[in-house]
């Protein structure tokens, strides 16, 4: 008797599309007993969101720093994407659970604050990139140190989300379209929220290609991909509208990601990162003890990478204030009121405990 997984990769072979990845012929670098309820890529997608990382990105920063509840977090756009993808995944007879686990897992290495921390341990290591620390995170941590053993088709989709290779499969092409599609349509209409920007500023080649709201512009891309893209074993979007794209990427830098109201927060989130950065090279004994065990395996400065960089932004100024900033406290008696002030010092070898 066949189990429910075996019968979900025969499904596969006969609906998905013959460029589509198929589960059954998925590869891990260690390998290890099929379950007999998922397929691989529904296992990986269930190893994703069962890690700490992932449920780090509730509290990560997308854009606006500390922005409220309206706003999205570094999680909600991990959702859009994987919502936006797989919409397209499966209309084109995909695999879409290899999408859905490749688009919530491909911002798995971002730093506190968004890419404001990214830049700030790039500057002070010399080299930091979020899609490869995403690759890092799946790979080594997790699972006591094992790492999440994803399969090489989820791992090569969230290492290439970005950058210069294009990942291997359809499925991961389809997962960095949407990346790209869903921050630009999300990021603009929280900052129409902010006050920021409005519709009145886009660029007419913006507003009249792909319109004016983001709903809109994520259906004119979304349709016109999977048009182009039906029955074909490439991913395509139109160059009319891959130019509006493009142009609506550059409205964006000029107008939000660039805007002077950010730079001023993501400044003081850069040197938050860096002075926390500083703090544990010089005192590597305040890290928490898993972590200075793992400094003898990957060497000090990359424990200490990984340590700041999967900081979520409260923990991130939850530390800064803890080792750089002084405490007052309050004592009240039946005479007077003294204040008492104390200063923290990181000097000392063992982190404060209040």
């Amino acid at each position: 008797m066949l189990s429910v997984r075996e019968i979900s990769e025969n499904i596969e072979q006969e609906t998905l599309a013959p460029w589509a990845a198929k589960s059954s012929q998925a590869v891990r670098d260690s390998e290890e007993a099929a379950d007999d309820l998922r397929t691989a890529f529904q296992r990986d997608r269930d190893r994703i969101i069962h890690s700490t990382p992932f449920r780090k990105l509730k509290h990560k920063t997308q854009v606006y720093l500390c922005p409220g509840d309206h706003y999205r977090t570094r999680l909600t756009h991990s959702m859009e994407v994987s919502q936006i993808a797989r919409t397209i995944a499966r209309a084109l007879r995909l695999n879409e659970d290899l999408t859905e686990a490749a688009a919530l897992g491909h911002d798995l290495g971002h730093t506190p604050f968004g890419h404001a921390g990214e830049r700030a341990i790039n500057s002070y290591t010399g080299h930091f990139k979020h899609n490869e620390q995403s690759l890092r995170l799946v790979e080594l941590y997790g699972r006591k140190g094992k790492g999440l053993n994803l399969t090489r088709e989820v791992r090569d989709a969230i290492v290439n989300h970005t950058g210069s290779t294009m990942p291997k499969t359809l499925e991961g092409q389809v997962v960095r379209r949407c990346d790209r599609i869903a921050y630009l349509c999300h990021d603009f209409d929280d900052g129409c929220k902010v006050g920021i920007i409005g519709p009145e500023k886009l660029p007419g080649i913006v507003a009249m290609r792909l319109g004016t709201e983001p709903s809109q512009i994520l259906d004119v891309l979304v349709h016109n991909i999977v048009e182009l893209s039906l029955n074909q074993p490439q991913i395509i979007i139109d160059k009319y509208y891959e130019e509006a794209v493009e142009e609506f990427r550059n409205f964006m830098f000029d107008y939000i990601y660039c805007s002077p109201q950010l730079t001023v927060e993501h400044n003081k989130a850069e040197h938050v990162v860096r002075t926390l950065m500083d703090l544990y090279m010089e005192y590597p004994q305040l890290l928490p003890r898993e972590y200075g065990e793992l400094a003898d395996r990957f060497g000090l400065q990359q424990t200490v990478v990984d340590f700041v960089g999967g900081l979520t932004d409260a923990g991130a100024v939850q530390l800064f204030n803890k080792h750089y900033i002084p405490i007052i406290s309050l004592y009240a008696t039946t005479k007077n009121l003294i204040i008492h002030f104390t200063t923290k010092n990181y000097i000392q070898t063992q982190p404060h405990t209040h």
